[in-house]
């Protein structure tokens, strides 16, 4: 295992900046008229980057063992499918649910 790895300041406050810019982005997503569907993309693509960043500068995932980065992209898959399931479930539901 490698040693304890210290990230310089700069690459901190980088990273910061990089997020309010992209948080402002974000917002600005929401006052843009985009069709329906691409503004939930669009902003789920921002949030994915937005995610990404802190994963690996300020986890440390970048200087980290690749192995901690494979176990995390693999969660967030298998996360994917779980939620995938979830929604085909419900396309084959009932509209109402009658109690009686």
């Amino acid at each position: 295992m490698s040693g304890h790895h210290i990230i310089p300041l700069k690459t901190l406050i980088s990273t910061t900046l990089a997020l309010l810019v992209l948080t402002i982005a974000t917002v600005g997503v929401f006052y843009l008229s985009i069709p329906s569907p691409f503004d939930v993309i669009v902003a789920l693509l921002l949030a994915s980057f937005k995610a990404t960043l802190v994963g690996m500068f300020f986890m440390g995932l970048y200087y980290d063992e690749k192995f901690n980065s494979v176990v995390l992209i693999f969660s967030f898959i298998f996360f994917l499918v779980f939620v995938g399931i979830t929604f085909l479930d419900t396309n084959f539901r009932e509209a109402t649910i009658s109690i009686w």
